[in-house]
């Protein structure tokens, strides 16, 4: 079972920025990617930014340009900083980790943000 910890998020005005952070456990070597999704009201969760093993990394168009993603491997953990926030990044951002030959899925609780005009 692998773990997995968020922390950051908030409240900020658009324009704002924030950085979420998220650290995993379990064999570095098995982590094929580890990546960002959000969760607005009403919404389905969609990817945000994710990083592969290799270092290819994947925005969603909606934030490209504005947020960033990077990994640190020898702690396994991912931070997402977030610039030029607008009120339609609002929503529950969760942490993932596609690990191992079979995909398996992690995620972690999830972390509000929440951007007003």
């Amino acid at each position: 079972q692998v773990q997995v910890m968020e922390s950051g998020g908030g409240s900020v005005q658009a324009g704002g920025s924030l950085r979420l952070s998220c650290a995993s456990s379990g064999n570095i070597l098995s982590i094929n990617t580890m990546g960002w999704f959000r969760q607005a009201p009403g919404k389905a969760r969609e990817l945000v930014a994710r990083v592969w093993s290799t270092g290819s990394i994947q925005y969603a168009e909606s934030v490209q340009g504005r947020f960033t993603i990077s990994r640190v491997n020898a702690d396994k953990t991912i931070y997402l900083q977030m610039n030029n926030l607008k009120p339609e990044d609002t929503g529950v951002y969760y942490c993932n980790v596609d690990y191992g030959v079979h995909n398996y899925q992690y995620w972690g609780q999830g972390t509000q943000v929440t951007v007003s005009s």
